[in-house]
């Protein structure tokens, strides 16, 4: 939408220029609550809307001629923002111009010297008066006050300037009259009419009766912009019919052009030929009229005056402008599609196609270009966004006009995409296996749990915790045993783990982000107890105190191998920790006895002799196959007597000899071979896999 209003120069601040809610056809209400805003084209803040009422007002002096100079229309763009939804409007107000400055001449008061030979119609410029208004308001006509040899002819130039000359309209008679004074009035068209005066003296001389005269009134050139220095512009011809040196011409730039001009263009004095000597800018100015004067060397010397109007030819040689209205850096990575990161003015200094310009971004960017107006676009988003797979954008804004060849600027707008918490922490692996020997000791590291969350600062700050899981015995409360450390997943023992109790258990690792709110996820964690050698042999059978023997009796009459009794133990520890070999370590008639080595049977390896003795202490050492072993020792006392039978003597030996023990030897001896079985293939696996 764009609104237009108009009003004249120098208002006093506070002054009404328009009432935007009224024209907007809104309520004041809505446009208070919806942050109105203004925001202008120009360095200055020339105008403020007051938000309770709707009313845009002057709040800076405006001065017509110092922005727009001698434009004949002048401008002031701004432009007024609202949020939800972000709407645009753009206000032209147009400057009238007041007559607030009178003409003026470049000096009070100056001096001419005609020759008294002057031709009827010769013609004498003036230095012209300057108005700084425009159209009726400025310079309109000049007045010459009166007298009998000259009057005034008014020029007009193509620029709409009005250039006074004095014209001869009855021969001069230095003899009669040799000084004559003139008021020149200058006026320009306001209501009322403002006007100055120049005072005009003129000296009437003698001699040199001939001017120059140029072959034409006026030249004309066209140059493109950039020409280099040197080039000509045009080459002037002025003839003096008179001899001598009052017929040689000198050419040269008149005084009435100003010092930028004379800066952009030189005059051979001898040739005529207007050549460039500064940087010619479209831009800056688009046509030049050059004031030539050519006087011969007479004495006075005489003179005459041309223009040549030069026309500048615009060439693309001014690349596009890209200025930032509104951007901010930093956008959330759920921002909806369609939401404005940036607001963007495009300008080009160049005139026609040159100076059109369009913008566009790359389209592999999850950004667009939205054209609000003419020169200026909104930077939208265009697909959601998702920081943990791209967290920083350069969004490279590129804008070219329409020229041949069409020049072109980038610009760089640097998006960081703030994070939202919208991933749950994922654990490295589904679950988790402990293996831990028993009796560890209190505050060791068992295992370190890690996840990870890729989203950033506080929204991936992990905790981590420990859940029991549920159905299992609460006796077996993971918190009794173990404690995690909240940051780095550390999982500590808090009590020393016992085989013969529990072999596993299991518990859940819980972890937590710090978003708000915060997201979890959890796993599970296995743990197997390792068993130890910590557990001696217990001797059940024969039973026996502390310090005792047990007794047995045999008869004289027994005969080899017969057995005399068996040594029964239990280890409390599995596997290879409770294999059990039993050893005859002491004996009264060493090689009279024998102790099977794992199944504990004793049995007499000769025939008794007369000369034996009728006691005989045998000392049996349990031991197990740990690391190191563990053993236990145990007495036994075989008494020989007449009446005792010739084997498995006593109730004792009876009942070593009943149906269950040899069942638990048996049960060893497979595990020992079941060990040494896997053993073997890991090994020969491990052989076949290095060849």
């Amino acid at each position: 939408a764009q609104i237009r209003y108009t009003i004249p120069e120098e208002l006093t601040r506070g002054a009404f220029v328009g009432n935007i809610a009224k024209d907007l056809g809104t309520d004041v209400a809505k446009l208070a609550a919806a942050n109105l805003q203004v925001l202008s084209d120009s360095d200055s803040q020339y105008f403020s809307v007051n938000v309770n009422t709707g009313i845009i007002m002057v709040s800076e002096r405006i001065d017509r001629e110092q922005l727009c100079g001698q434009n004949p229309r002048c401008f002031l763009h701004l432009k007024l923002a609202i949020e939800n939804p972000v709407e645009f409007y753009r206000i032209e107000v147009e400057i009238l111009d007041i007559n607030d400055n009178p003409p003026e001449f470049p000096s009070a008061e100056v001096s001419l010297r005609i020759y008294e030979l002057a031709s009827l119609g010769a013609r004498f410029p003036i230095q012209p008066a300057q108005d700084s208004d425009v159209g009726t308001n400025t310079l309109q006509t000049y007045h010459l006050s009166a007298n009998d040899n000259f009057n005034l002819n008014v020029k007009a130039r193509t620029d709409g300037g009005k250039f006074p000359e004095l014209v001869l309209e009855r021969a001069l008679d230095r003899e009669l009259r040799a000084v004559h004074h003139l008021v020149l009035t200058a006026e320009d068209g306001g209501s009322p009419p403002r006007s100055s005066k120049m005072h005009i003296t003129i000296q009437v001389l003698d001699a040199n009766d001939n001017h120059p005269v140029f072959d034409k009134p006026s030249y004309g050139a066209r140059l493109v912009e950039n020409s280099p220095v040197g080039t000509l512009v045009v080459k002037l011809n002025a003839t003096d019919v008179d001899e001598g040196p009052n017929g040689d011409i000198r050419y040269s730039l008149s005084s009435h052009n100003s010092a930028a001009l004379r800066q952009m263009f030189a005059i051979d004095e001898q040739t005529g030929e207007i050549r460039v000597q500064g940087k010619l800018d479209f831009e800056e100015a688009t046509v030049y009229e050059i004031e030539v004067e050519a006087k011969d060397m007479g004495s006075p010397t005489m003179e005459e005056h041309c223009s040549v109007v030069v026309e500048i030819v615009d060439v693309n040689d001014n690349a596009p402008e890209v200025i930032l209205t509104s951007f901010s850096s930093s956008l959330s990575e759920d921002a909806l599609p369609g939401t404005v990161v940036a607001v963007i003015h495009v300008r080009d200094k160049d005139s026609g196609e040159q100076g059109k310009v369009q913008c566009h971004v790359s389209p592999d960017l999850p950004f667009q270009l939205r054209k609000d107006f003419e020169h200026q676009y909104s930077l939208l988003t265009r697909t959601y966004l998702d920081r943990e797979r791209i967290a920083f954008y350069n969004v490279t804004i590129s804008a070219s006009d329409m020229g041949s060849p069409p020049l072109s600027q980038q610009t760089i707008l640097p998006i960081v995409l703030v994070d939202v918490n919208d991933n749950v922490p994922q654990f490295e692996q589904a679950s988790y296996e402990v293996l831990v020997a028993e009796n560890n000791a209190v505050g060791s590291v068992l295992i370190t749990i890690s996840a990870v969350d890729p989203d950033s600062e506080q929204n991936s700050r992990l905790s981590y915790s420990i859940l029991q899981v549920g159905g299992t015995d609460p006796g077996l409360d993971p918190t009794r045993y173990l404690s995690i450390h909240p940051t780095s997943g550390r999982v500590s023992a808090k009590l020393p783990f016992d085989y013969e109790q529990t072999t596993y258990f299991q518990f859940h690792v819980e972890v937590s982000d710090g978003g708000s709110p915060a997201l979890r996820n959890r796993t599970l964690v296995h743990v197997f107890i390792a068993d130890q050698n910590d557990n001696a042999p217990q001797v059940h059978f024969p039973k026996v105190g502390e310090d005792s023997a047990a007794q047995f009796r045999i008869s004289p009459f027994t005969y080899p191998p017969a057995l005399i009794t068996k040594v029964v133990a239990m280890d409390a520890d599995s596997g290879r920790n409770a294999w059990l070999s039993y050893h005859l370590v002491e004996a009264t008639e060493p090689g009279l006895f024998s102790v099977a080595l794992r199944s504990g049977e004793i049995r007499i390896m000769r025939a008794l002799q007369e000369n034996d003795a009728s006691a005989h202490e045998l000392l049996v050492v349990v031991r197990d196959s740990g690391e190191p072993p563990l053993s236990t020792a145990v007495t036994l006392v075989v008494l020989v007597e007449e009446k005792g039978p010739e084997a498995l003597q006593g109730s004792e030996a009876q009942a070593a000899d009943s149906g269950g023990l040899p069942a638990i030897t048996l049960y060893l001896i497979v595990s020992l071979v079941l060990i040494s079985t896997v053993s073997l293939v890991g090994l020969a696996a491990l052989v076949v896999r290095y060849l």
